[in-house]
């Protein structure tokens, strides 16, 4: 036997399968989310000062979660993809920011 062929017998490795059941649940969180979000607008007796976070702060937990386990960025091998949504959302986020100093001041 040679060097390469001890090289070349390597057991497979094998992937573990998620399965829908986390979908499933990550889609009910986004509808229930979303629900919550279009009652607290309906409901109408919140102040915009406790609205207008409230509904932000539900909507990036809503961003994260898809993020995670419908774009699968939660797996292993996804670094690159990660660094430039955290640079783009730098970019846009400093945009945003500098546009409201723009305006208001």
């Amino acid at each position: 036997m040679s060097a390469d062929h001890q090289h070349t017998s390597s057991p497979k490795v094998r992937h573990k399968v998620e399965g829908p059941k986390n979908h499933y649940l990550t889609f009910a969180a986004s509808i229930l989310l979303t629900m919550l979000a279009f009652a607290a607008v309906i409901y109408g007796g919140m102040s915009k000062a406790f609205l207008v976070p409230f509904l932000i702060f539900m909507a990036i937990i809503q961003v994260v979660m898809q993020l995670a386990y419908w774009m699968h960025m939660k797996d292993r091998g996804n670094a690159f993809p990660i660094i430039g949504l955290a640079f783009g959302a730098i970019v846009a986020l400093t945009a945003v920011a500098a546009g409201v100093y723009w305006i208001w001041w």
